[in-house]
C-alpha cells in the first residue's frame, strides 16, 4: 500500500486530465499536494481546488526560473515532484515554424528541467522521488511529430542523465512514457480511434504514484511505457 503520510508532492499540470488523476491518487495515499496554475481558467472543473490537502499556486509560469523557485520554496517537507505539464502540436516539418519548435521546447523540456533542478535543490541530497512525463513518439518514430518528439526526447534524456547524476543519493528519477491517453480531448480529436485500447488517466496515475512513493525502493533511471493495449 502506498503511503505518503507527512510528505509533500508537487504536481505540475495538476489540473489536466492526467494531472487530476495523479493529484487524487496522491491525496488518497496521504500526501499534501502543491499544484501550480498559470491562468485561473485551469481551475474550472478541477475537483480538488478546495481540498484540505491541496495548495494551489496561481499565476506561476513554469518556463521562468523565478516562478519555479517560488513554487518549491513554498514546500516544507517535499518528497515527490511530478512533472505532467506540457504541450502538444503536430504537422509536417515543412509547415512547422520556429515558434512552434520553441513553444514545445519551453512547455515540455524547459519546464521539466527547471522543476527537476528546483526539486533537487529543495531535497538537498535527502530522499525523494522525481517523475517526468515523456511520450511514446520520443522513443518510437512517429510521422509529423518532429518538434514534439524532440521536446519529449529531451525529457527522456534529462531523466536518464539526472538519474545517473543522483545515483549515489536517495533521490530516484524516472519517467513514464505514455501513448495516446484516453481523455475527452483526445476522443474528440480522434472520434474513430479505438478508445478502449488507450491507457486511462487513473491507470497511469497508479504507475506514477508508485514511482513517486517511498515504496519505490530501487527503481531509478527508467523510462516506463504506459501504453495500455495501444
Amino acid at each position: 500500500m502506498l503511503d505518503f503520510s507527512g510528505r509533500e508532492a508537487v504536481v505540475t499540470g495538476g489540473t489536466g486530465a492526467l494531472g487530476t488523476a495523479v493529484v487524487g491518487r496522491l491525496i488518497a495515499a496521504g500526501a499534501a499536494v502543491h499544484v501550480p496554475v498559470f491562468i485561473a481558467q485551469e481551475l474550472e472543473g478541477f475537483p480538488y481546488r478546495d481540498h484540505d490537502s491541496v495548495r494551489i499556486h496561481e499565476g506561476l509560469d513554469l518556463t521562468k526560473e523565478t516562478d519555479v523557485a517560488r513554487l518549491f520554496d513554498a514546500t516544507s517537507s517535499l518528497y515527490s515532484s511530478i512533472h505532467v505539464a506540457g504541450g502538444f502540436a503536430m504537422g509536417p516539418i515543412a509547415h512547422t515554424g520556429a515558434e512552434t519548435w520553441d513553444h514545445l521546447m519551453r512547455m515540455n523540456a524547459t519546464t521539466c528541467f527547471l522543476c527537476c533542478r528546483e526539486a533537487v535543490r529543495t531535497l538537498d541530497g535527502g530522499e525523494g522521488r522525481l517523475v517526468n512525463v515523456a511520450a511514446r513518439p520520443a522513443l518510437v518514430p512517429t510521422a509529423q511529430m518532429s518538434a514534439y518528439s524532440a521536446s519529449k526526447a529531451a525529457v527522456a534524456a534529462l531523466t536518464l542523465s539526472l538519474a545517473e547524476e543522483l545515483s549515489g543519493s536517495g533521490i530516484w528519477v524516472n519517467a513514464i512514457v505514455p501513448s495516446i491517453i484516453d481523455t475527452a480531448a483526445n476522443r474528440a480529436a480522434m472520434p474513430d480511434a479505438d478508445h478502449d485500447a488507450w491507457p486511462k488517466p487513473a491507470e497511469i496515475a497508479e504507475t506514477i504514484a508508485f514511482l513517486a512513493s517511498p515504496q519505490n525502493a530501487v527503481t531509478r533511471g527508467a523510462l516506463v511505457p504506459v501504453y495500455g493495449k495501444s
